[in-house]
């Protein structure tokens, strides 16, 4: 049988290695702090370019804590970290970014509030946002129009950085869609979560390009809404009610005031109308197209090279 430690760290790697020596020691005395000697480090290596693999394996060779996942490439971060989540066995699991960026000391307050409030998660929020003018901007405007379209209160200026219950992970780990947005998944799971205001470093500039936090965008949105759709749904709607209005102002016009140069009528009638229709058809296609999408996508998150560090009782 294989014995379930108090506490899992889980974190991913990329690009990592000049500070995952520092990360090691410090999340091992968090964690040792927490739950004594029945802890376990893991380390999700997301195709990381440099030697952070093999840096993290010789640390697991010489900590039995640590445990090493090396996946096959890279497959992003939210799905390395669901890949962690899945690898985890701790009672209490605790999700934080390597980079050292986030304290790994939270651990401790994060726990304290856990167990004053019962939550099953406790997670961290930015006093402010870090970065400049438009990342500040960018950032309000992603929360807002994702909020808007969903439906859903995504908490603002998330961090990676939170506390959760084995009965959250479990459930969590149930929303098995390819195309992955750990911030809806973390809310839509449900059960009672708790903010804590953190304080978050910024030692480095971010490795998200701008064409790569548009993609998350329209992921984000696709992964949770049908609203796209529904909007094409709604233009073409209102272009066809458009188009017949438009008809039947320019048979008044031809009937009963001056009649327009012969053969512009039918033409501009014909393509508002077909065009408004066509949009009009497609949006409703679409919207059933986007369900059976989403239910038959079946593919995994990550695909796992090699386990390194973990011996089995």
């Amino acid at each position: 049988m294989i014995d379930r430690p108090q506490l899992s760290v889980v974190a991913t790697l990329y690009r990592s290695a000049a500070g995952l020596g520092e990360f090691h020691d410090r999340v091992t005395a968090a964690a040792r702090a927490l739950a004594g000697d029945s802890y376990e480090i893991v380390l999700v290596n997301d195709g990381s370019p440099d030697d952070s693999l093999d840096l993290a394996v010789a640390a697991a060779d010489a900590d039995p804590h640590l445990v090493v996942v090396d996946l096959s490439r890279n497959f992003g971060h939210h799905k390395a970290m669901m890949t962690g989540l899945d690898h985890a066995r701790g009672e209490k699991i605790f999700l934080i970014d390597s980079d050292l960026e986030e304290d790994p000391a939270w651990l401790a307050d994060f726990d304290r509030t856990m167990q004053s409030t019962q939550s099953d998660v406790v997670y961290g929020v930015q006093t402010r946002r870090k970065g400049g003018v438009f990342e500040q901007w960018s950032g309000e405007a992603f929360y807002g129009v994702f909020n808007w379209s969903t439906g859903l209160d995504l908490p603002r200026n998330l961090v990676t950085a939170r506390l959760m219950t084995r009965r959250y992970v479990d459930a969590l780990l149930l929303h098995r869609e390819h195309e992955i947005f750990l911030a809806g998944l973390w809310q839509i799971t449900g059960f009672a979560q708790t903010p804590v205001e953190v304080a978050k470093l910024s030692l480095s500039a971010t490795s998200y390009s701008f064409r790569r936090k548009l993609g998350i965008f329209v992921d984000s949105i696709t992964s949770f809404t049908n609203a796209p759709l529904v909007f094409i749904f709604h233009v073409g709607v209102t272009i066809s009610f458009l188009a017949l209005a438009s008809i039947l102002w320019l048979i008044i016009n031809r009937l009963f005031l001056s009649p327009p140069q012969s053969g512009w009528t039918s033409v501009v009638a014909s393509v508002w109308l077909v065009g408004g229709l066509n949009i009009l058809f497609l949006g409703v296609i679409g919207i059933y197209l986007s369900k059976i999408f989403t239910e038959t996508k079946r593919r995994p998150y990550t695909i796992v090279r090699r386990v390194h560090g973990r011996v089995e009782k």
